[in-house]
């Protein structure tokens, strides 16, 4: 399950970073709340700081930019999550 999410987060990522002006990227960012959520159920804080570790180095990697400012869609799912 976890591939699947990490791939879908890629695509959902990169839109948004790609793509700022977007009238798409609500829903997008909003699918990245939920996908949170679903980490989050299946393995806690750390499982949300594992996948955005990876991804965060994956896109960097990949289209040089840095998703860490949509990290903070992921804030108020746990109390330790807040960036």
């Amino acid at each position: 399950m976890d591939f699947m999410l990490e791939e879908e987060l890629i695509d959902l990522l990169t839109f948004c970073l790609q793509n700022p002006d977007s009238p798409d990227v609500a829903s997008k960012k909003q699918r990245i709340t939920e996908i949170g959520k679903e980490l989050f159920a299946d393995g806690g804080a750390d499982a949300l700081e594992n996948m955005f570790f990876a991804l965060k180095n994956r896109i960097t990697e990949e289209i040089g930019k840095d998703p860490s400012p949509l990290k903070s869609l992921w804030n108020g799912i746990t109390p330790e999550w807040n960036f």
